[in-house]
């Protein structure tokens, strides 16, 4: 068993959830106020039972249910541990939204869902599978003001599928991503195309245009990622993806154009698709994989290298005299490195 989360907009009751969001707020911040005091008079750090035992009857005077303050206090306590900070920031009015609750205390009602006894309204996309819901259910606020539902529920694995089709994945920022199969995909560059109209607004001091030109770049963003994912899903029965170090790049001067491509969101979205698809993901280290010859597996000496390197696109082997495209060569040695090979008539020579 797995647990996947699913994500529902909020379309009624959205005032009573800004009310028992400040209610969350002041939970949070008496957490904190609690942790400080431990901290100034050396006393045990409080843990989420203690603080749900400090917080206990005050749901009546709060107005939330008692669930939510536990949540809270249990998320808290799990934050500053997660984070190895003595205690966290407060939470005010310019924090979004937030109320957790526990997964036993949210039904199904139809394609609405009741909490407190409350009937939540929610935009139906996609039906909630049949399964346990877990804790860390919550309802979330975004910078639009829009609240969203999401469930964590408990769903069973799909069935491994017989690998018989295989395709390796380079990662990169001129193309999104190469396939071994030759395939390329365009990098979208949904940041680059609204970049100037978001200056302009920034500049302006338009914060609510800038904030609806910032959620349709994520939101186009996450369409074109959610789309790949799924059609590579369906295709392949095994995917070997570089593992590229996003983390490290966005502290470099490409850091714009390493964020804007999302490749972190990108492979998790194949890992957690792949769960319950029964297909196989798994990333392969890419060191050389463009510099090395696919064909005889060689390191020539005509290989493009170092950083003047990048800007050679194809290159020809100067031991087996094989022509490569740089990336497409890549995503072939990403699929060689992790021991399997495209289907049955194996991986043609570029």
């Amino acid at each position: 068993m797995n647990t996947k989360v699913y994500r529902y907009r909020v379309k009624s009751l959205n005032g009573l959830l800004n009310k028992q969001a400040r209610a969350v707020n002041f939970v949070w911040n008496f957490c904190n106020d609690t942790q400080k005091h431990a901290l100034k008079w050396r006393k045990r750090w409080p843990t989420g039972f203690d603080l749900n035992v400090l917080t206990t009857g005050s749901s009546k005077a709060l107005g939330i249910h008692s669930g939510t303050i536990n949540a809270a206090c249990e998320q808290y306590a799990k934050s500053r541990k997660q984070f190895h900070r003595p205690f966290l920031r407060y939470r005010g009015k310019r924090s979004l939204g937030w109320v957790p609750l526990k997964g036993r205390d949210l039904k199904r009602h139809g394609d609405a869902f009741r909490f407190a006894g409350n009937t939540f309204r929610v935009f139906n996309a996609r039906a909630l599978p049949e399964g346990k819901i877990k804790d860390g259910v919550c309802f979330a606020q975004d910078a639009k003001g829009n609240w969203y539902l999401n469930i964590v529920i408990e769903v069973a694995d799909a069935a491994a599928r017989p690998i018989k089709s295989g395709v390796g994945i380079d990662l990169g920022l001129d193309s999104f991503a190469a396939l071994s199969t030759g395939e390329k995909i365009d990098n979208p560059r949904h940041f680059r195309v609204l970049e100037e109209k978001l200056a302009k607004a920034q500049r302006a001091r338009k914060k609510r245009q800038a904030t609806s030109i910032h959620a349709k770049i994520r939101n186009a963003r996450s369409d074109f990622l959610h789309k790949l994912s799924t059609r590579l899903i369906r295709e392949f029965d095994y995917i070997a993806v570089g593992n590229v170090n996003s983390k490290g790049l966005a502290k470099t001067n490409l850091a714009k154009s390493v964020n804007d491509a999302a490749w972190s969101s990108f492979r998790n979205m194949l890992r957690y698709k792949a769960m319950t698809h029964g297909a196989t993901v798994e990333e392969v280290n890419e060191a050389f994989s463009s510099q090395t010859c696919s064909a005889c597996g060689a390191l020539p000496e005509s290989r493009p290298k170092g950083i003047a390197g990048l800007r050679i696109r194809e290159w020809v082997c100067s031991e087996c005299g094989t022509v490569h495209d740089r990336d497409v060569n890549a995503a072939v040695n990403i699929l060689l490195r992790s021991g399997h090979r495209a289907p049955v008539v194996g991986i043609p020579v570029l």
